[in-house]
């Protein structure tokens, strides 16, 4: 039983890095067009919703592995 745990700890951490990964993509800076002339233009930062939620399923995945993984090596 000591080699899944450790097998769980191993998926957690490529979990985690995932998690990780799928955040840092989902960002994206545009430019936005000024609302009065003369005006500069201002930068945005938009956030793809896909990306989000994959970020978020890695990182509940990342945490019930750890869980699971640290029972059954105390046991």
């Amino acid at each position: 039983m000591k080699r899944r745990a450790v097998l769980e700890l191993v998926v957690a951490a490529v979990a985690a890095v995932g998690c990780v990964l799928s955040w840092i993509a989902a960002t994206s800076t545009i430019e936005v067009a000024p609302v009065l002339d003369g005006q500069p233009a201002t930068t945005a930062v938009i956030y793809s919703a896909p990306l989000l939620v994959l970020s978020l399923a890695l990182a509940g995945l990342a945490g019930v592995l750890v869980v699971l993984g640290v029972a059954r090596l105390r046991r």
